[in-house]
């Protein structure tokens, strides 16, 4: 090899090490436990509406999401790279993300999309939700370099929290209830929104609701029965732009009227698609405690 060549050759090895050299990686906590991934990433896939919305939230740039976010306020990340149960490996592959963010739904995708780029499951689920939403808060603020974006969002997430908590005190019992196009069903305090009632002091008016996804099925009967102070209402068909009965249309009946929430106007309707779709998302959370806060009464 002459000696051109070899200092040619000499000088990629060179470049190539101070490449790799350069190149940071970062140990961050995920669903599944510590993981390390690329440390302030370019460009990111989202597989998750709960990531995405603090993404959004904390200025995050290079982000694509899936074809439908189902959230207006998260459209812009819309992408052609499939959706939140059926990723387009094809497409994915050609965007060649630095990192893909999966979760919840997604979050038995994490595996095949491991294959093609660094994945994290960052799942938000259970017991203590929020507190979930402020250490993802702080994992994401770490991970792009968005750390004091991420201590203001906290702090406003807390501010809020305990301003809710003074609107709902000492103003009754409530239950959340969830329509599908007529048919209903309760969640309690163990239920994937019983942070509503346990965050914010928010009394239950029936202890013991099935601790499950999908609630408990109710009748109309059951809701007069415990007959709650407040009733908070989501919409799934209105949530993920199906078609059915409207969550106004099924509780419209002598039933519900009969109950002490709605002789009082207390029936509150929260936005469906923050809370259910992008569940834990710091922009949905403090949009659902306005809500509530605006519904029962700032006393801030």
């Amino acid at each position: 090899m002459s000696r051109t060549l070899l200092k040619a050759a000499l000088l990629t090895v060179m470049t190539t090490a101070a490449t790799l050299a350069n190149a940071e990686d970062i140990t961050i906590d995920t669903a599944t436990g510590p993981t390390t991934v690329p440390h302030a990433p370019k460009s990111v896939a989202v597989y998750d509406m709960g990531a995405l919305d603090m993404l959004d939230a904390l200025g995050v740039e290079g982000i694509s999401a899936t074809s439908d976010t189902f959230l207006p306020y998260l459209s812009e990340y819309q992408s052609d790279i499939g959706t939140l149960f059926e990723p387009d490996f094809e497409a994915l592959n050609a965007l060649s993300p630095d990192l893909v963010i999966a979760g919840g739904r997604s979050s038995t995708q994490v595996e095949a999309l491991s294959k093609l780029a660094p994945t994290i499951d960052m799942t938000m689920w259970g017991d203590n939700l929020l507190d979930q939403t402020r250490a993802r808060l702080a994992t994401y603020g770490e991970l792009f370099d968005k750390q004091d974006e991420a201590a203001a969002l906290t702090a406003k997430l807390d501010e809020e929290i305990a301003a809710t908590e003074a609107a709902v005190q000492g103003k009754g019992t409530a239950l959340i209830l969830l329509t599908n196009g007529g048919k209903v069903s309760a969640y309690g305090a163990g239920g994937r929104f019983g942070w509503i009632h346990s965050e914010i002091g928010l009394p239950e008016v029936i202890d013991g609701l099935e601790d499950t996804a999908h609630g408990e099925s109710v009748s109309f009967e059951f809701i007069r029965e415990t007959d709650p102070d407040w009733i908070l209402v989501l919409d799934r068909v209105a949530a993920i732009g199906g078609e059915g009965e409207s969550a106004q249309a099924t509780l419209d009946n002598a039933i519900i009227a009969d109950t002490k929430a709605a002789k009082a106007g207390h029936i509150v309707y929260l936005n469906a698609g923050g809370i259910y779709i992008a569940g834990g998302g710091i922009q949905s959370t403090l949009e659902t405690l306005d809500i509530i806060k605006t519904a029962f009464g700032d006393n801030s």
